[in-house]
């Protein structure tokens, strides 16, 4: 059985890296009439086809193209698994509201949609702005939803900096500690993280669930 989920796991993963994304919605219906945890499919399958091409892309090995096709068909896949993964967060306490977004000038949300996926799943309520959203924006929005955390994403070494744009809205509207911010992306660093004081980094969906739990005080749930 083992070598059978292997194998399962592998066209997973395969199915993202090649954009294929109605074989990608088969493999996770497959999953889900074999009763594998939503979670397994997602890290263990489809995230490990995402970060290849994604490392692909940062080598220069893949291109752009490449790249939204994986993310198409990476959405495709967790459609069908986000009312599995709905039911396991609903039978959870709330652990707190997350807004996500990517930032200014930057449309890419294959990470930061992944990121919203599993926070959902282990029982954070996230609003998703999507893309290009200004400091504004994203910091109206956490005020309207009294959020705990802001989470955002850049791809771009150019629009890094508007993640530090912010944090320092943020600073001078009095907002922090209260809300609390993490940063992901390619680019990013722990370094650029410490340099620009947000709250904590993550290069993964599954570390940025942990760094959540964590600024919420709940890292032991």
């Amino acid at each position: 059985m083992t070598e059978d989920l292997d194998a399962l796991y592998k066209q997973m993963a395969q199915s993202i890296i090649d954009g294929e994304s109605e074989l990608a919605v088969e493999l996770a219906k497959k999953s889900i009439e074999l009763n594998l945890h939503p979670l397994d499919t997602i890290t263990k399958g489809f995230v490990v086809g995402v970060n290849y091409i994604g490392d692909q892309f940062g080598a220069g090995e893949a291109f752009l193209p490449e790249l939204v096709m994986a993310g198409e068909a990476m959405k495709a896949a967790v459609a069908v698994l986000e009312p599995e993964l709905l039911k396991l967060g609903e039978a959870r306490e709330m652990m707190g509201k997350v807004v996500l977004a990517t930032v200014e000038g930057d449309i890419h949300e294959i990470g930061k949609t992944l990121v919203g996926t599993m926070l959902s799943a282990s029982g954070f309520e996230v609003t998703d702005l999507g893309v290009d959203q200004s400091a504004d924006k994203i910091i109206g929005k956490a005020i309207e939803i009294d959020a705990q955390i802001i989470g955002m994403s850049a791809l771009l070494t150019t629009t890094m900096v508007r993640q530090r744009e912010v944090i320092e809205e943020l600073d001078k509207e009095g907002l922090r500690p209260r809300i609390k911010v993490m940063v992901g992306g390619a680019p990013i660093s722990k370094d650029w993280a410490t340099k620009i004081k947000a709250d904590g980094y993550s290069e993964d969906a599954v570390g940025a669930v942990k760094l959540a739990k964590e600024l919420v005080g709940k890292a032991d749930q």
